[in-house]
């Protein structure tokens, strides 16, 4: 489809008290058990905000429902109602201090990526040993859990292995068990559901959090582009064969642009030509519409004032 690309929507003034940023998402207390978390066009890659992306908010925030309607029956989430295309009325929850990064394929050009750290010669990578002769962008014998820290501001996130997140007692032994067993089951349903969608699901991130009466649930997002490598499955095989990059609908072509300048998070931001953003912009619909099987409906801009609107209308503001 078509979309007119104009200034993104990238902050947001809500009178509303406790407001928290994030890189993408801002959120604010709504009673002492809920928050309101705004989903903004701002695009993040080697932990720095790189740019603001129109719609990109919309499609994380709206796919993101979907799925977390679609794996609720493995892992209660924290969705409450989508009063606006770019808010999410959630359960509070704390996050746990562990991103949960799960991989299908070998891949990636960060450093915390598992072919970055193979294609510089590494071979025990987040715990496990790999051995000689694997090619980028190819499955892995089983999916795999690799953690990391949860960056602070203006930092990186760092590899762990399974082992370290319990012995650095950032989650007891039972409790890191348990959000792996139900990261793999979550992941294995993503990639059935993506198949089923002509795509491939090649890894992905997981946050999770407890509530204040001590229950699990998946927070944040799940299976978006912002989350999650997918590429398109019936090119996959002639563009490997070909020695190109799987052609992708995710966030991966920024973090190659970025890669390709020499930046990986270090230094100032450069600038990359317009086009990434709109190519952007549209491979994120359309992931949006082949996995959902419906049309993208853009929201109206500016988003401030629908999303006041509607949050007026919904009894939130």
């Amino acid at each position: 489809m078509r979309t007119s690309l104009f200034e993104p929507f990238t902050e947001i003034d809500l009178p509303l008290p406790d407001r928290r940023d994030g890189k993408v998402r801002a959120s604010w207390a709504i009673g002492h058990d809920r928050r309101l978390i705004v989903t903004t066009d701002r695009l993040s890659a080697f932990d720095r905000i790189l740019a603001g992306v129109p719609y990109k908010g919309q499609v994380l925030n709206q796919l993101a429902a979907w799925w977390f309607d679609r794996t609720s029956d493995i892992v209660p989430n924290h969705v409450v109602s989508v009063p606006d295309p770019n808010a999410l009325l959630a359960r509070a929850a704390v996050p746990l201090p562990v991103e949960v990064v799960v991989r299908g394929h070998i891949t990636g050009v960060t450093d915390t990526s598992v072919w970055g750290m193979y294609s510089e010669g590494q071979r025990s990578i987040y715990g496990y040993d790999f051995p000689d002769g694997l090619a980028k962008n190819t499955p892995l014998p089983n999916h795999i859990v690799t953690p990391t820290t949860k960056a602070q501001a203006g930092g990186h996130d760092v590899p762990l292995t399974c082992a370290q997140v319990v012995e650095r007692g950032l989650l007891d032994a039972d409790l890191w068990e348990r959000v792996m067993d139900i990261a793999l089951t979550v992941f294995g349903r993503g990639v059935e559901i993506a198949e089923q969608a002509g795509l491939i699901l090649a890894d992905t991130k997981y946050e999770f959090g407890m509530t204040h009466d001590g229950e699990l649930l998946l927070i944040d997002e799940i299976h978006t582009p912002d989350s999650s490598r997918v590429w398109m499955a019936d090119s996959y095989e002639r563009r490997l064969a070909d020695g190109d990059e799987p052609e992708s609908l995710d966030k991966e072509d920024v973090r190659r642009a970025f890669a390709e300048l020499g930046y990986k998070g270090e230094g100032p931001i450069p600038n990359v030509p317009d086009e990434v953003w709109s190519a952007t912009t549209a491979r994120y619909i359309v992931a949006y519409e082949r996995l959902t099987g419906t049309p993208f409906d853009p929201g109206a801009y500016p988003v401030p004032e629908r999303l006041t609107a509607n949050l007026t209308k919904a009894g939130l503001l």
